[in-house]
C-alpha cells in the first residue's frame, strides 16, 4: 500500500503543478486575447472538473493496480468512456442554452480536456513501465 500511496502523492503534485501552469497560461490568454466574449462557464469550474476528474480515475486505476491486477487497460477504457459522458453532463447547460455562438466556451472546456487526458495517460503508462 506504501507504493500506492507515493504514486497517488506524487501524482497529485504533478497535477496541481500542471493546472497552474495552464490555467495561468488560459486566463493570460482569455485576459488578453479574448477582450469581448462572456464565456457561460468561469474557467475555474472547467479546471475544477478535469482536476476532480483526472484525480479520480487516476487513484481508481493506481488501486486497481496495487491489488494486483496489472491488466487496467480495460478500466482505463470505461473510464475514458465514462470522462466523455461526465464531460457532455457538464457541458448540458450550455448545449441546452440560447446562447448563439457556443463554440469559444467548447473550445474552452476541450482544449484542457485534452491536455489533462495527455497527462492521465502519460502517468498511467510511466508507472505501469516501471514494472
Amino acid at each position: 500500500m506504501n507504493a500506492f500511496k507515493k504514486r497517488e502523492f506524487n501524482f497529485l503534485l504533478q497535477l496541481i503543478g500542471l493546472s497552474l501552469l495552464v490555467f495561468g497560461i488560459h486566463s493570460y490568454l482569455l485576459h488578453y486575447l479574448v477582450l469581448d466574449v462572456n464565456f457561460f462557464f468561469p474557467l475555474w469550474h472547467i479546471y475544477t472538473f478535469h482536476i476532480v476528474v483526472t484525480f479520480l480515475f487516476y487513484t481508481i486505476i493506481n488501486y486497481r493496480y496495487s491489488k494486483g491486477q496489472t491488466q487496467v487497460f480495460t478500466v482505463f477504457m470505461v473510464l475514458t468512456l465514462l470522462k466523455m459522458i461526465l464531460a457532455i453532463l457538464f457541458l448540458l447547460p450550455l448545449i441546452l442554452s440560447d446562447i448563439k455562438d457556443k463554440q469559444p466556451d467548447i473550445f474552452n472546456f476541450f482544449i484542457p480536456y485534452f491536455l489533462y487526458l495527455f497527462f492521465e495517460v502519460y502517468a498511467l503508462t510511466k508507472f505501469l513501465q516501471k514494472t
